[in-house]
């Protein structure tokens, strides 16, 4: 899947990316390697206002994170009226699983801590753009929660049932949404089967959007270390793409995550 969508980024051609504090061999080699693999070519600055500065000038297209804290990058980013839109930011994490032949996208798992019903709501939409952009038609959205019924004293479930009303009222839109799922619900059909759940996105999910950051981040974390899914992750709702990894990502893992971005950035 991820060697397709490289394909695709690199036909796009190489986007100038701003590097920020690539102050360590682990930012300097991701940097190096997505340029190796023709995705962009790097702008190495010092400071996050730089780098918000040639993003609001329209000089770079997408921006990296180096040896810096999310939070730090992510506030002068939208510091910067030019760069913020009418969305909130999230992180959208794009999976390649050894037994499935499609992406598998998840969001939030590194911005919104604990998101409220509007924020839950831009999340959706994020995630649903990313999916586009990577050639995903009509994403299948499961908003997630600990059962697939609506219950009072669960409140992501509560969200997850708005959330399918928005999307029923166009307040989201390109995608197919349901919920609340339970994990085993949204990946499995045989489990969907098996609770008697008719849903456009049980079994069938493109998507997954966890509850709250807590739960995003395990399953991301899942995902990569148990079940040896290769990972992308990129920022998005700003006017560019920010390209997020951690300290503990490999090079392979930074040069998807830039894959990704050049989908996302505007030409």
């Amino acid at each position: 899947m991820f060697d397709e969508l490289l394909a695709r980024a690199r036909a796009r051609g190489p986007m100038p990316v701003a590097v920020v504090h690539a102050d360590d061999d682990i930012a300097r080699d991701g940097a190096r390697a997505a340029e190796e693999a023709g995705l962009m070519y790097a702008r190495f600055v010092a400071t996050p206002e730089e780098a918000a500065a040639l993003a609001a000038a329209g000089e770079v297209r997408a921006i990296m994170k180096g040896s810096l804290h999310s939070d730090t990058l992510l506030h002068a980013i939208l510091a910067r009226s030019e760069l913020r839109t009418d969305r909130k930011l999230s992180h959208v994490v794009v999976a390649e699983l050894p037994l499935r032949t499609t992406p598998l996208l998840l969001s939030d798992a590194a911005v919104n801590i604990a998101p409220d019903l509007e924020t839950k709501r831009d999340i959706v939409q994020n995630a649903i753009d990313v999916a586009r952009a990577i050639g995903v038609k009509e994403p299948r959205v499961a908003i997630l929660s600990a059962v697939e019924t609506v219950a009072s004293k669960i409140p992501s479930t509560i969200d997850a049932a708005a959330l399918v009303e928005m999307a029923a009222r166009k307040q989201i839109a390109g995608g197919i949404v349901d919920g609340p799922l339970a994990l085993d619900d949204a990946v499995s059909a045989a489990a969907a089967r098996a609770k008697g759940i008719d849903s456009p996105a049980a079994g069938r999910a493109d998507v997954l959007i966890a509850p709250n950051l807590d739960a995003g981040n395990i399953l991301y974390k899942a995902l990569e270390r148990i079940a040896n899914a290769r990972c992308a992750g990129v920022v998005v709702g700003a006017t560019v793409p920010v390209i997020l990894t951690s300290r503990a990502d490999t090079n392979d893992a930074r040069v998807l995550s830039t894959a990704v971005a050049r989908l996302v950035a505007r030409d």
